[in-house]
């Protein structure tokens, strides 16, 4: 008798085992598959949807008419790895510590003539966040990685942090072997000499959707492009210097905005080579859910982590008619491209003006797939945006950032406060204010701090109870300053600086350019 009771009691327990499972595949049998591409370095005004004349991104125009443009989606920060982190955990820079680029001196190894000293920050995405990669993938998503990761190397890879897959993303911030192989990362092998890298991305997350597409997925598709080294084709390099030489002669390519010189003109052609061939993988993803027919049941999320670069590294990329770029305060380094398409829900070709964050994608995307977030995670900084998506609208609410560092770009050390249509900057050299009504003003050319003293200090109340809050860091100051070389560095940029870069700009629309020689296919530009 008692062995029978315990056939039974075994036999129910399996019954109610399979149940579950039937149930779990029941419920994940209806839950959308999502795509999230992430861009490196790339500008809102570098997308042709968004009005540039130059480069041309057919596959990216295409899926943001498919879905709804967001013309002020942020950025959490100037630069990428806060902002990366900020995505993986719907936090705001100043909860999950990676306040700069992961990589960045500090403390004694500061070597630079600043006022202030920048302070410490996170090298790695902590464990005890949960990430987005986890909550679907403890939800019964398959999860892949590809392309760059930049929040930290071994011991906090994608796959310590909740990506089944992973192809191509650690440590570094830009690629080591360049865009083309051998790409000299042993997380992404070498197959054909010379392949392209952003092309090869497309292939393995094409590739991962095919393998999957029974099952639900997240295919995360981080590109390196267009992050510096700038590469392309020597056709691609040849189709848009044709290009750019059509364009009217500028008088001039730079001018200095307060701290560096700034590109006022969209005529690079091995940037636009670049943003072409990024364009082709993104086609190439968005095809493979067409021939499959799972675009219909499939999210995509398009943006990018910091504004283009336009006062730094290769100083590739034009904001405007936004001012600065990466690593500055202004709208040209924090206002990205932003689309979503969400099919039978969107409309296609809608648009807001509604100010949304990169933190906010996380509970939006959970929101949207019906993933339940154990009660353990944190509480998200960011909110789901599928009001605004459904066309309705979201709560009142101000946005803030902290950036205490000094940006290679020519950023300074701020924080920020932006609600509604004004935005006040905080500067931590000097404590002075700007004040901006970006809507009026996206050009950021008129400081009204001055004339609304008032609207001024009551930010600032806010903007500091925020940082206070949030136990945001601070620079401090560097006693090694030395005011008189700075003063000497500034007139050299204003003169033999300024001279180069124009040199050098007018060097890659000539006949006879030819690239460094870690270009893979250097030896065919003749």
């Amino acid at each position: 008798m008692l062995t029978l009771i315990k056939k039974v009691c075994y036999l129910l327990s399996v019954w109610l085992i399979l149940a579950q499972v039937a149930e779990n595949n029941h419920l994940l049998a209806g839950q959308p598959n999502v795509v999230f591409f992430l861009v490196d370095d790339y500008g809102w005004r570098d997308v042709g949807i968004e009005g540039s004349k130059f480069y041309e991104t057919p596959n990216i125009d295409k899926l943001a008419k498919s879905g709804m443009r967001f013309s002020r989606g942020y950025a959490n920060c100037q630069v990428c790895s806060p902002s990366r982190a900020s995505i993986m955990t719907g936090l705001y820079t100043t909860q999950h510590g990676i306040t700069d680029y992961i990589g960045a001196p500090e403390g004694d190894a500061w070597k630079r003539n600043t006022i202030l000293l920048p302070p410490k920050y996170k090298h790695e995405l902590g464990k005890d966040y949960l990430t987005i990669a986890e909550a679907f993938q403890g939800a019964g998503y398959k999860t892949f990685f590809a392309g760059k990761w930049h929040l930290g190397g071994e011991g906090s890879l994608p796959t310590d942090h909740g990506f089944d897959i992973n192809q191509g993303g650690y440590a570094p911030g830009s690629p080591p072997g360049g865009f083309f192989a051998p790409f000299k990362n042993k997380y992404l092998p070498d197959q054909e000499p010379g392949e392209s890298l952003p092309l090869r991305l497309g292939k393995e997350t094409a590739k991962f959707i095919k393998e999957h597409k029974d099952q639900p997925f997240l295919a995360y598709l981080s590109f390196y492009s267009v992050h510096a080294p700038l590469q392309t084709t020597k056709e691609l390099w040849q189709k848009y210097r044709e290009k750019a030489n059509k364009l009217p002669t500028p008088e001039h390519r730079f001018k200095v905005d307060r701290t560096l010189p700034v590109r006022q003109v969209q005529d690079h052609p091995v940037y636009a080579g670049m943003i072409e061939s990024m364009d082709n993988a993104v086609g190439m993803v968005l095809d493979t859910l067409e021939e499959l027919k799972l675009s219909e049941n499939t999210i995509v999320v398009f943006t990018a982590d910091n504004g283009g670069v336009s006062a730094g590294d290769d100083k590739a990329t034009s904001n405007l008619p936004l001012r600065g770029g990466k690593g500055r305060q202004w709208e040209g380094g924090l206002r990205e491209p932003f689309y979503i398409r969400w099919p039978g829900i969107v409309k296609p070709e809608s648009k807001t003006d509604v100010p949304v964050m990169h933190m906010d994608l996380f509970p939006t995307l959970v929101d949207i797939a019906g993933v339940k977030m154990p009660t353990e995670a944190q509480q998200f900084d960011g909110v789901s945006i599928v009001p605004v998506l459904k066309g309705e609208k979201l709560a009142d609410r101000a946005l803030f950032w902290n950036y205490p560092h000094y940006g290679n770009q020519g950023g300074e050390p701020s924080s920020i406060m932006l609600h509604n249509d004004w935005k006040l900057i905080h500067y931590y050299e000097d404590g002075r204010h700007e004040l901006y009504h970006v809507t009026k003003d996206i050009s950021e050319e008129h400081d009204l701090a001055s004339s609304e003293p008032k609207r001024v200090q009551e930010m600032w109340d806010k903007l500091q109870q925020w940082l206070k809050e949030t136990k945001a860091t601070f620079p401090t100051k560097n006693p090694n300053y030395d005011p008189v070389k700075a003063k000497q560095e500034l007139e050299t940029m204003h003169t033999k600086g300024l001279e180069k870069l124009e040199r050098e700009a007018v060097g890659f629309l000539a006949h006879d350019f030819n690239p460094n020689n870690q270009w893979w296919d250097s030896a065919l530009m003749d």
